[in-house]
């Protein structure tokens, strides 16, 4: 995310230079940021894709048909068309990736878009700073208000149109939030047309943005656009303490990255044997306490004993194979004593052959050395002269 090599043209507070405007605070201007991979091929001019992705605050991203074929530049302010107005936003992709975006977030390449007006002028440029200026204003003032009206909602975020006629506020709320009244206030208060768009708490965070606690910045603030649901036995799976503080992220909910491996983990516990009942001993009856995926090892334990037993997969199948034959060992010991003697084993054969492969290698080398010796005599005496000065070195 460093803004030196950005091609927005990093943080310059010239936005005339394809700056973020000085804007990037925590959230940087790699926001959402797409990589052009394609951009050192180019096409002809007559068969270049006609539509660009545009990026507004936030990373919020839309599509805009290049009807009058701007040259356009990753990075550069245009002015595009909007429901009431224009508005100004950057452009973030062009050319054939932008086809595969829209094949992957389904839009039909022949749908009607709303088009790129033009390049933006010193005027309309000074004109959206004014607007980006009364955001926060707006923002703490709309509080107040919400706050006056006893009204149960966020407000998170407000985006002011580029030609200052509108505003969008977004905010979160539990439940349904009647806002007619609330409307009515704003648009008297600050003399513009309001769009009220609520949002979910991991969409919050995403805007508000913030470090984890694995130290990186929030997906969801970076390339996370696709929010999946998140359940606690995705936590179960992976053997994870199902302690709230430690698997909530900043939103409140479950953090979105212990999907990332569920997958790897589900994979791994197909290995293992599903346990349906308790298994039995003579000594009394087994529960199953603890699943280490990694080294596939199974902890069992007696109902009011606290020492627990590891049993290798392989083992536990046997033992649960002798319960329903109506075998039961003696003791959870006798069966870890038998997985600790074949383990032994195994370690030993092991050692056994790395000994013989060390052995071998020593023989082929001797041969080699033997060949070079016959092919050629003066190789001999190299060595010898070679042996020769390292041991006068190990004596001074």
């Amino acid at each position: 995310m460093g803004c030196t090599s950005c091609l927005s043209g990093g943080c310059s507070t010239n936005i005339s230079q394809n700056g973020c405007g000085g804007g990037c605070k925590s959230g940087s201007c790699n926001k959402m940021n797409s990589f052009d991979w394609l951009s050192n091929m180019e096409l002809p001019a007559d068969q270049k894709f006609n539509v660009v992705e545009v990026r507004f605050k936030n990373g919020f991203k839309a599509f805009y048909r290049n009807t009058q074929k701007f040259d356009l530049c990753t990075g550069e302010p245009v002015v595009v068309e909007a429901t009431s107005g224009y508005h100004i936003g950057k452009v973030a992709l062009q050319g054939e990736l932008v086809r595969l975006q829209m094949l992957k977030k389904k839009v039909d390449e022949n749908t009607d878009l709303p088009a790129i007006l033009r390049l933006p002028t010193e005027r309309d440029l000074a004109k959206w700073k004014e607007a980006q200026a009364r955001e926060m204003p707006t923002m703490f003032r709309t509080r107040q208000i919400v706050q006056e009206m006893g009204l149960e909602m966020k407000l998170n975020d407000v985006e002011f149109q580029a030609d200052n006629t509108k505003a969008t506020f977004y905010y979160s709320a539990e439940g349904r939030v009647d806002f007619r009244e609330l409307i009515k206030v704003l648009a008297a208060e600050f003399k513009i047309r309001v769009e009220m768009r609520q949002i979910s708490l991991r969409e919050e965070a995403g805007r508000l943005g913030g470090i984890g606690v694995c130290g990186r910045e929030l997906c969801c603030s970076t390339w996370l656009t696709d929010f999946k649901s998140v359940n606690t036995s995705a936590a179960r799976y992976q053997n994870l303490s199902l302690n709230p503080a430690k698997l909530s992220g900043q939103c409140g909910r479950l953090k979105c990255c212990l999907n990332y491996e569920l997958d790897t983990y589900m994979e791994a516990l197909k290995d293992f044997p599903t346990i349906e009942k308790p298994l039995q001993t003579q000594q009394g009856v087994v529960e199953l306490k603890k699943t280490d995926i990694f080294r596939k090892v199974m902890w069992f334990g007696y109902e009011n004993d606290s020492n627990w037993y590891p049993l290798s997969v392989e083992k536990v199948r046997e033992f649960i194979e002798m319960n329903e034959k109506g075998i039961f060992p003696e003791t959870l010991a006798q069966l870890t004593d038998e997985a600790n003697i074949a383990q032994e084993q195994k370690r030993q054969a092991l050692e056994q052959s790395k000994l013989v492969a060390q052995v071998l290698e020593q023989k082929l080398k001797a041969q080699e050395k033997q060949q070079l010796e016959k092919t050629d005599p003066n190789k001999q005496t190299q060595l010898k002269k070679s042996k020769s000065k390292k041991k006068r070195k190990s004596k001074r």
